[in-house]
């Protein structure tokens, strides 16, 4: 997804399968690093030598890491050699895993990629909410407020985004919705059930120095209304009305990571 913000870092995500599992792990490892931003491009079924070669040099022009999930041995040796030639950073995360478990079980993996992704019903939800989160993302269509098994509301900068997507990995359908003073939340809110949504609010210092990074990254003066602390105040007291109106529970997201704040979310939505 193109954001315009300039990345701290660009990681490649290279699979002979949908590259999901690499992807989460490397989300859980950039959410210890929260709030820098992280540039995560996918490159999934990759099953030849030529593709292989043409991420590495991908990841070289743009002082990429690459972070790569290939069971096929064969692929696994291309991608480690042709990265040492090219000084790029590469992380295998199944080979070493692999290679221990065959040892250890005195058997042969089967080298057949995409096993742990089998097409059930179980699969495809997955699939089917993470395509919710997308069009469903900051209000874009508020006909999602209705359909989902989650809607997360707060202020710009409370990871509603990412925590739409890891939610959705979980299989929960997600809507998330930004509140400010300027913009009327929509009428799909008060006519939910509130055990559906969960508000998140944060610290005023904490989110101060977060939307400072944020002007910084975009190129834009951090001293903009966006990020003063008069600013952020009048949100979180308009943020905090509305959502004591809805009568939905509320979570603090400082200084939490997207996994802890998703755990919380998941234990306060009623089982469906």
């Amino acid at each position: 997804m193109t954001t315009g913000l300039h990345p701290d870092v660009i990681i490649y995500v290279v699979s002979d399968s949908a590259g999901d599992t690499g992807e989460l792990v490397v989300r859980a490892a950039v959410a210890q690093f929260h709030p820098i931003y992280a540039d995560i491009r996918r490159a999934p079924f990759v099953q030849d030598e030529s593709a292989v070669e043409r991420m590495v040099l991908q990841a070289k022009e743009h002082n990429a890491i690459i972070l790569y999930t290939l069971v096929i041995p064969k692929l696994r040796d291309v991608l480690s050699k042709f990265s040492l030639e090219h000084s790029v950073v590469a992380i295998d995360l199944l080979g070493s895993l692999i290679g221990s478990l065959e040892l250890k079980t005195n058997r042969p993996s089967r080298k057949e990629p995409g096993l742990n992704h089998v097409l059930d019903e179980d699969y495809f939800r997955k699939v089917e909410a993470v395509e919710f989160a997308v069009k469903y993302d900051d209000m874009r269509d508020t006909t999602g407020i209705i359909k989902a098994d989650i809607v997360l509301v707060g202020v710009s900068r409370t990871s509603k985004t990412p925590l739409s997507m890891y939610l959705a990995h979980k299989k929960f359908k997600v809507a998330n919705v930004p509140l400010m003073p300027e913009l009327q939340p929509p009428d799909e809110l008060f006519r939910i059930p509130k055990g559906k949504i969960v508000g998140l609010t944060i610290d005023v210092h904490y989110l101060n120095v977060i939307r400072k990074e944020r002007l910084k990254a975009l190129g834009l003066p951090d001293s903009a209304a966006y990020a003063t602390t008069a600013r952020i105040e009048q949100e979180l007291a308009y943020a905090a009305d509305i959502m004591k109106r809805i009568g939905c529970v509320v979570i603090d997201v400082s200084h939490r990571a997207v996994e802890e704040t998703a755990s919380l979310i998941m234990e306060c939505i009623p089982s469906s």
